[in-house]
């Protein structure tokens, strides 16, 4: 039994990784920068802190790190793989097809099965990939790919947080993690069966399962990130804790608890009781998490299918006004942040070309429609409130 991890960033190390070492499973991480797979092999291990309970600190060992340059022995090992894990960030799935395919067609050879699981922030992952592979893989192989090869989707509810330049020095490849241990994955798609992990939760019914995590905890988020730039805070709980920002916030949940309900036909005082959780997990001091990390890239976050113009889409598609979302969008827009190369070309276009322009080429929103004109609305209230100067 052995498992691979296509990437060695926070989440791979400090949540995949470690339920595997907990779980007493080898395995290994394929990390496409060099220089971290040559940290991993020559520290041979590192630490994973659980914030606000010390007492569940671990440092992971016994793990391998490969580099993609490695080609062949990178193959090899998801060949001889029982489960591979991604998580390497949901716009970089394509360029795990490549490796996948030449690991696939070996993995081909000895007839068993093998599961990929996406373990994403982001829309349909496991078709990502499946289309991809279908595209690649030789034709000997395309019947032992539709047969024996799973690929399905997790949902991560547990935050890795960067670390401190003083703790960094200590052990550079610490991770921060929340206080957070399951793994839901959708059990429908997968070929034979999983490793017995610690955490990981087989759902039989995980239709919208991703999406409901991803319009409410990832519109959450953002709502607070953004909203709590305007307002000058630096940390997440903290503008988490304003009255008048969660009065916004209160508002994004009920929009997306009512579409998302509707959607997926699950009771309507279940999503609220999920977006508690939610709403919890931005207010805990114990998580220290940074404005400037959660809204880095607006212009991805702002994208027609993300956190916010993603959810206030799908709240109109279901009978309701997004005002609370269109509100936290019109705070995105409006997001400033110097040494953000993502931010400094929003603002560029935004004072260059105005609102009308984001909205339409950034937002995929007709800035004469429904949507466009609620957020231009939000924008002249956040300018009366002075959110927004200028």
């Amino acid at each position: 039994m052995s498992c691979v991890i296509l990437g060695a960033g926070k989440i791979a190390r400090g949540f995949i990784g470690h339920l595997l070492y907990l779980s007493k499973i080898p395995f290994t991480f394929i990390e496409r920068e060099k220089l971290l797979a040559e940290l991993l092999n020559t520290r041979g291990k590192y630490t994973v802190n659980i914030l606000g309970h010390s007492e569940k600190n671990c440092q992971v060992t016994g793990f391998q790190a490969l580099s993609f340059a490695q080609e062949e022995e990178a193959v090899k090992a998801i060949a001889q793989a029982d489960t591979v894990f991604t998580a390497v960030g949901g716009k970089n799935l394509p360029a795990l097809v490549p490796i996948l395919v030449k690991g696939i067609e070996k993995k081909a050879e000895t007839g068993r099965d093998l599961n990929i699981v996406t373990c994403e922030n982001w829309k349909l992952p496991a078709a990502v990939l499946r289309d991809g592979i279908e595209a690649q893989i030789g034709e000997k192989e395309k019947a032992y790919f539709a047969e024996h090869v799973g690929i399905t989707e997790a949902v991560i509810m547990r935050s890795a947080i960067e670390s401190g330049e003083d703790l960094l020095k200590i052990d550079p490849l610490v991770v921060n993690v929340q206080d957070f241990w399951e793994l839901p994955v959708d059990a429908s798609r997968i070929a034979g069966s999983l490793p017995d992990i610690l955490g990981l939760k087989r759902v039989s019914e995980f239709t919208g399962f991703l999406e409901r995590k991803f319009y409410t905890y990832n519109a959450a988020n953002g709502t607070v990130s953004y909203l709590g730039a305007l307002l000058g805070y630096e940390k997440l709980a903290d503008a988490a804790h304003d009255e008048r920002i969660v009065r916004i916030l209160e508002g994004v949940y009920q929009e997306t608890a009512q579409a998302l309900s509707k959607k997926h036909h699950f009771p309507l005082e279940e999503q609220l009781a999920f977006t508690r959780t939610s709403k919890k997990k931005l207010q805990d001091r114990t998580i220290e998490d940074f404005i400037e990390r959660n809204a880095r890239d607006p212009l991805r976050k702002l994208g027609k299918d993300d956190r916010l113009v993603g959810s206030a889409r799908l709240v109109e598609e279901y009978g309701t006004e997004p005002h609370s979302l269109c509100t936290a969008i019109g705070a995105a827009i409006y997001y400033e942040n110097p040494g953000d190369s993502s931010a400094e070309e929003l603002r560029r276009l935004r004072e260059e070309k105005g609102v009308d322009a984001v909205l339409e080429q950034v937002c995929a929103l007709d800035a004469e429609g429904t949507l466009g004109k609620l957020v231009k609305e939000k924008i002249e209230m956040l300018k009366e409130w002075r959110w927004i100067h200028g």
